[in-house]
């Protein structure tokens, strides 16, 4: 029976703050974990029993799998203090026959074929065979006569003469037995020195070189994602398209928004999908791409006109999904010959009824990272001080105190949620949020939904300053949804009014906070040039509210110059 090690023990530390709560071994590849796929491909070469040694996060790694079934005995072997790998494989001499074994990375993506690197170590004599691979800037394993290693450089380097060739060692590697009378019990010890022992016996470890073969460290942030998005992309095109890409697939980098996500467009041919990349998950908590999928999924499943989610992999953080293309809402209005695009925005308006009511049946507040609703403390302390700390204070550089407004940003507070039409809020639902394909409004950025005012969400699409649309044309489509609203359900006009004002507010101080910050903490330039237009639509708004209790507000918010 051939038997095999996988070396897991690995403390991680180049992929840190990540594996602070998921083992190495445990990052998935499109849905599998790395140790999984190892254990399926050794199983494939014949392998009939594998160890698996494990030191960081061991109970892990040894509960992942217990829990699952492979077909074959896995065993794992816990060392309390980490023993390198020599040490790990002379901790197992146990574990090990009379036939020679191979040992692999746990941090390796590769489709070298371990039966083929078996098989050819069995056609010679030397007591190991070390699979290399080109790899450019990690290469610093010497090759010598007759396809046999020559050396282990201290680092990487390229190869300094045409008799030279310089590889890297891909972690793979196959032993015979007596190895392990070289390596001491008990102690830390890297089975290079073995290597090395060898070379200078003259019985070197022969070389495998398998240059032609995918192989990928993964040791590293960047090349996990990246070995990630790779993986994700086929499934995500013959999920889209019924075929995987035609030749090489391209992608440039999108602009983003206000969010830290990065975007692109990755294109084979004329087939198009877009990705979002999240960011490797630091937290086992739920985090932004878990509501971005959830609630994705859900939506497009109440015939809400989101973008499709194709594939995703929520802890490298890649979501590929329906390219919906470029022409935001704001583009259509700012470049249309009808500027108040009025019947655009009643179709608009429609869908947020829609995503409104219907959404909110078989919403699961548990998809929310944020808060499950919109109520009293996210009002008082993501837009009302918001508004204080990063409008006022950080980018105005007044010295104003939360505190001076308290019993103003109350009373908004409460007006915001009296009267409120409870459904499913989006919650940034502006212009630059609506793309505008194939001629039909699609929705994007549906994250941040929860519980809430649909009276927010109209109030942030009708005094969005991406569009400013014109205060005629705001009343106008305010009065046309609420009649859609009156013809659904039965609502208190005087109410819902009432609550629209205020979450007009509260939405206009959410703005110029985040204008604030996007501006002078995140560097984001473009975006302090709709400061002016969000003032000016604030103290408009604050000057027609019938409220009392928001005296020091107003006087504060007229007295504002930019």
């Amino acid at each position: 029976m051939i038997k095999a090690l996988i070396l897991a023990a690995g403390l991680g530390t180049r992929l840190r703050p990540y594996t602070d709560h998921i083992p190495k071994p445990l990052f998935p590849i499109n849905g599998k974990p790395l140790l999984d796929r190892l254990i399926l491909q050794l199983k494939a070469a014949g392998c009939g029993e594998i160890a698996v040694n494990t030191h960081h996060l061991h109970d892990k790694i040894a509960g992942h799998i217990a829990a699952q079934s492979y077909g074959i005995p896995i065993i794992t072997r816990h060392e309390p203090d980490i023993l390198g790998t020599g040490g790990a494989i002379k901790n197992l001499a146990d574990f090990w026959n009379d036939r020679p074994f191979l040992v692999v990375n746990a941090d390796i993506l590769t489709d070298i074929d371990f039966g083929d690197v078996y098989r050819s170590h069995c056609g010679h004599n030397a007591p190991a065979t070390l699979v290399l691979t080109d790899a450019p800037g990690l290469n610093s394993v010497t090759l010598g006569p007759n396809q046999t290693i020559s050396g282990f450089l201290s680092s990487p380097r390229t190869s300094s003469g045409p008799n030279e060739k310089v590889y890297t060692f891909t972690g793979i590697q196959v032993l015979n037995p007596e190895i392990l009378s070289r390596i001491p019990e008990n102690a830390f010890y890297s089975s290079i020195d073995a290597y090395r022992q060898l070379i200078t016996e003259g019985t070197p470890p022969a070389a495998y070189i398998a240059a032609s073969k995918r192989w990928q460290d993964l040791g590293t942030p960047d090349r996990y994602k990246t070995a990630a998005r790779d993986a994700l992309t086929d499934g995500a095109f013959r999920q889209a398209f019924g075929h995987s890409p035609a030749g090489t697939v391209k992608w440039q980098h999108l602009d983003g928004d206000g969010s830290d996500r990065r975007w692109y467009r990755f294109r084979s041919g004329e087939q198009s999908l877009v990705a979002a990349d999240h960011g490797l998950k630091s937290t086992p908590k739920p985090s932004e791409i878990d509501s971005f999928v959830a609630i994705g999924r859900y939506l497009e499943g109440c015939m809400i006109p989101v973008p499709r989610i194709y594939r995703f992999d929520l802890f490298s953080g890649w979501v590929f999904m329906e390219d919906v293309g470029d022409t935001h809402l704001q583009t259509i209005v700012r470049q249309s010959e009808d500027p108040d695009a009025a019947a655009l925005y009643r179709r608009i308006l429609d869908i947020l009824i829609r995503f409104s009511m219907d959404g909110i049946q078989g919403f699961d507040s548990n998809w929310t990272c944020q808060s499950a609703a919109y109520d009293r403390p996210l009002i008082l302390e993501r837009e009302c001080a918001y508004f204080v700390d990063a409008f006022l204070n950080g980018y105005l550089g007044l010295d104003v105190s939360v505190r001076d407004f308290a019993s103003d940003f109350d009373v908004l507070a409460e007006g915001a949620l009296s009267g409120a039409f409870t459904g499913l809020m989006h919650r940034d639902f502006q212009s630059r949020n609506i793309m505008i394909h194939l001629g039909q409004p699609r929705i994007i950025d549906f994250q941040g939904a929860r519980r809430g005012p649909l009276q927010y969400d109209i109030a942030s699409l009708l005094i969005d300053p991406y569009t400013e649309l014109s205060e005629p044309l705001q009343d106008e489509l305010f009065e046309y949804a609420l009649s859609r609203i009156s013809e659904k359900t039965d609502v208190t006009p005087d109410r819902f009014k009432r609550c629209y004002a205020c979450c007009r507010i509260t939405r206009n101080l959410q703005m110029l906070g985040a204008f604030g910050h996007l501006t002078r903490v995140k560097g984001k330039l473009h975006f302090e040039r709709y400061i002016p237009a969000a003032l000016r639509t604030l103290k408009r708004n604050l000057s027609k509210l019938e409220l009392p209790g928001v005296s020091r507000l107003k006087k504060a918010v007229d007295n504002l110059k930019i």
